[in-house]
């Protein structure tokens, strides 16, 4: 399980004395527990991974649109310190879908479910997020869809 991967690569760090990457990992674990908190009154995915990888996503995008603010504002070491627990987080994140392979992946569903016009959008955007959810990029895909089907 990625959870597990996570807490060792964390002990790993500590032992190593890389104060960055063990500070990135802590980081982690603790948005991970965030969640566990957040759905102890909802219903918890089937997936523990499912779980792990979307808040690892909302960190990643988290720090990207962090660095895109910090470079325009001209502090380079917070931009760096950001593309440092940037790369820890990408190392746990699944192989995204690249553009060629969602695309083919929505005429796929797009040509199964009879999908027309952009009033199946959100039929075809949740079969798509049902087979390749954790694969996928969700906000290039929405805009994909769109196009597919405009």
């Amino acid at each position: 399980m990625l959870r597990d991967t996570i807490k060792t690569e964390t002990v790993a760090a500590m032992k190593a004395g890389d104060k960055v990457r063990t500070a990135a990992l802590r980081l982690i674990g603790a948005k991970i527990k965030d969640r566990d908190i957040e759905l102890r009154t909802g219903k918890a995915p089937d997936n523990d991974d499912d779980l792990v990888v979307d808040v690892l996503r909302k960190m990643a995008k988290q720090r990207r649109e962090s660095i895109a603010l910090y470079e325009q504002g001209g502090r380079a070491e917070l931009a760096a310190q950001e593309q440092a627990e940037l790369a820890v987080i990408e190392e746990f994140l699944p192989q995204t879908m690249s553009d060629e392979q969602t695309t083919a992946a929505i005429l796929a569903i797009k040509a199964e479910i009879g999908a027309e016009s952009v009033k199946d959008m959100g039929r075809v955007m949740a079969e798509l997020k049902a087979r390749h959810g954790s694969q996928l990029d969700m906000s290039k895909a929405s805009a994909l869809v769109k196009a597919a089907l405009s």
